[in-house]
């Protein structure tokens, strides 16, 4: 190998063994280039040292990893063996520690080949230089035997005049990944890298990763990824907020990290915080971890929901106007394709709880439908000569008994539309699970496991928890109601001001439940026809954005942002353009405040999930249309006016954008305000 001229790194070989090009190595992330260039070594000894002269930033807790920061500003993995993360470390015998300085070459310690392949491992050593995308113009590699510590790659440097002309999407074209698969690349690298990962999942606008140690995660190089709005923490996941195109970056996440794919790795996705010393750290782990398990559960299928409650408002709408007639088949199926998500959302619910908590998903989607059971939901609905009424409180009674035991059926089909009682379920069974796999013979397991948690779990929902949760869920219920019933229109006022900072810090999804129990009982929500108009309000503020900004960037960031909030969908809007810029989310906000105000005023109701413009038939009453649809328009257009308006003319001035002001943000899990 020519010698590297000034502007170059050598790169040495890490092991002793034969040099391959990255494209050959057996690990999809890697081999794809998705955390940068670099190369790979089938090892002959068992003997690692530094690849490269730096300060080391990072040693795997497993040990099968270790990341070196070079004075060139190279960040370089090495990466020991391939998915050798589940061997828990015991290959490893590394001497690196974190902060400690290298030189090319140093002995970092030993890995024991023969346990890595006696546990079906493969012992390809990985290099990669995982900022390869804003540091790197190229990489030779010399493939061929070497020995450890002989040069065996040169890192052609990026000079600065070029870094700065070169943005990172020109970098993925270089190593052949563009549009979302370079996103995902970036975003990969910038969370720590797929050892990092735990687990991801995706809602309307967010990527939301479960990562091993967050503090590897690097804000500012994800939030300047292309196609990146902004990053927030909360609830146990570093959230990537994308927008309308989450879908399609998800997908390439998954596709380079295929070990993440939807049910993969779930039972590991809860965030592997050190446990509190404090009550009040208590308090907050407790939170944050009731809030990942309502996130996890309700994000995959929070679309479907919104779809049903549209879809509901529509066959109201059609009745309304005489084109369809209650009592007939047509409304019976159109009913049943709006009705049954709900109905049987315990089922639903149960499942995808289940894979949050690492319980068996089809036992506990059997519990969800106990508690659906057609004859369970008789016994709820019946009167009391129907059944021996043990004791009544408030409207729940002990109308019926197991085995000779009281148990509380809430009164109609209370369990439907209901979360918390499944849940529950799913983290007993979570618990049970193990416990039964040990004690019972592996002959009979595949039976009598299942059997035994179905109905332990079943029982112990039915007598014990099923009632106390939903007194306890009910009363939360109540209690909003009450507030609102004080006065709605102060109410809407402070809720609709303030709402979307919940959204900030991903905090509004402890709100669904509410909002679920409020359609459950009495069968609307006005808190949800508050939350509505907050959503408008931020459509309006960028709205004013699209109209008034000269900068064709603004304009293009605008259009489609304004569009997604009028849908019900704020992220893009509050991320992307309002929290950034001058006073637009106050402005917006002040919108939202209005309108919460006038639906108060108004009486608005909702009787479905999904609000803003585009969940117009959410307001229709099944009863028969009346002040709340009405109410509903009024309230909106006031707000999308008040918040244009108030934006347009106080929210922001051109000069904001040509110096982009940067927003500090106080994040849930961060000690301090993050800058931008």
């Amino acid at each position: 190998m020519s010698p590297a001229s000034a502007s170059d790194t050598a790169l040495v070989a890490p092991v002793s063994g034969k040099i391959i090009a990255l494209a050959d190595v057996p690990d999809p992330v890697f081999s794809s280039g998705a955390l940068g260039a670099g190369f790979g070594v089938a090892p002959t000894s068992g003997d690692v040292v530094a690849p490269v002269s730096g300060t080391i930033t990072m040693v795997a807790e497993t040990g099968h990893a270790v990341g070196i920061a070079t004075p060139e500003g190279l960040e370089v993995l090495l990466h020991l063996g391939v998915d050798t993360v589940e061997l828990e470390g015991r290959p490893f015998r590394l001497t690196a520690a974190v902060g400690q300085e290298v030189r090319s070459g140093q002995s970092l310690g030993t890995m024991d080949l023969a346990a890595i392949t006696a546990a079906g491992k493969d012992t390809t050593t990985i290099v990669a230089v995982t900022n390869s995308a804003k540091a790197l113009a190229g990489l030779q590699v010399v493939e061929g035997e070497a020995q450890a510590g002989a040069s065996v790659a040169t890192a052609v440097l990026k000079t600065a005049a070029a870094a700065g002309a070169a943005s990172p999407r020109a970098a993925a074209v270089d190593d052949g990944l563009t549009g979302f698969d370079a996103t995902a690349r970036d975003i990969i690298a910038g969370v720590g890298g797929a050892d990092n990962i735990r687990s991801v999942i995706h809602c309307i606008t967010r990527v939301r990763f479960y990562l091993k140690d967050e503090s590897l995660a690097d804000d500012a190089a994800v939030t300047g990824t292309e196609g990146v709005i902004d990053v927030a923490r909360a609830g146990g996941q570093y959230q990537v907020v994308i927008g309308a195109t989450v879908g399609d970056v998800y997908d390439a996440i998954v596709k380079q990290v295929p070990r993440l794919a939807e049910g993969a790795d779930d039972a590991e996705a809860a965030p592997a915080a050190p446990k509190p010393t404090t009550p009040i750290g208590w308090v907050k782990y407790g939170f944050s971890s009731l809030i990942g398990v309502i996130t996890g559960s309700m994000i995959p299928v929070i679309g479907v929901l919104a779809a049903s409650g549209i879809l509901k408002g529509i066959l109201a709408l059609l009745t309304q106007f005489n084109v369809v007639d209650t009592g007939t088949s047509t409304y019976t199926f159109i009913d049943a394709m709006a009705s049954s998500m709900f109905y049987f959302l315990p089922i639903i619910i149960g499942f995808t709880s289940a894979r949050r908590l690492g319980a068996d998903p089809i036992i506990v989607a059997i519990i969800g439908g106990v508690l659906t059971f057609p004859s369970v939901v008789s016994m709820a609905n019946s009167s009391a000569e129907d059944y021996h009424v043990i004791a009544r409180i408030g409207r729940t009674v002990f109308n019926s008994d197991f085995f000779g035991i009281p148990v509380s059926l809430p009164e109609g089909n209370a369990y439907a539309y209901s979360i918390f009682p499944i849940i529950v379920a799913a983290w007993l069974a979570s618990k049970i699970e193990p416990w039964l796999k040990r004690w019972i013979p592996a002959v009979v397991r595949s039976i009598f496991a299942p059997l035994l948690e179905i109905f332990i779990v079943s029982t112990l929902v039915l007598v014990v928890f099923g009632p106390i949760v939903m007194t306890i869920s009910g009363g939360i219920a109540q209690a909003v109601s009450w507030v609102l019933s004080l006065s709605y229109p102060v109410a809407g006022f402070l809720i609709g001001g303030f709402y979307q900072c919940l959204v900030i810090f991903g905090l509004h999804w402890a709100v669904i439940p509410i909002i679920s129990q409020q359609i459950a009982d009495p069968g609307y929500s006005p808190l949800n026809a508050i939350v509505s108009a907050s959503m408008i309000a931020q459509g309006g503020g960028a709205l004013a954005l699209w109209v008034k900004a000269k900068s064709p960037r603004i304009k293009q960031l605008a259009g489609p942002a304004t569009i997604s909030a009028l849908c019900g969908v704020t992220e893009p809007a509050m991320y992307g353009l309002n929290l950034k810029y001058g006073r637009v989310f106050i402005t917006a906000s002040i919108g939202g405040a209005v309108g919460g105000l006038l639906t108060g005023l108004f009486d608005v109701n909702m009787w479905g999930f999904t609000g803003a413009f585009v969940g117009f038939p959410s307001f229709v009453n099944p009863a028969g249309l009346d002040g709340s649809f009405t109410g509903f328009w009024i309230a909106s257009l006031v707000t999308l006016a008040v918040s244009f308006l108030a934006t347009y003319f106080f929210g922001f001035k051109e000069s904001d954008f040509e110096t982009e002001r940067t927003v500090e943000k106080v994040r849930l899990g961060n000690r301090e305000p993050v800058a931008r």
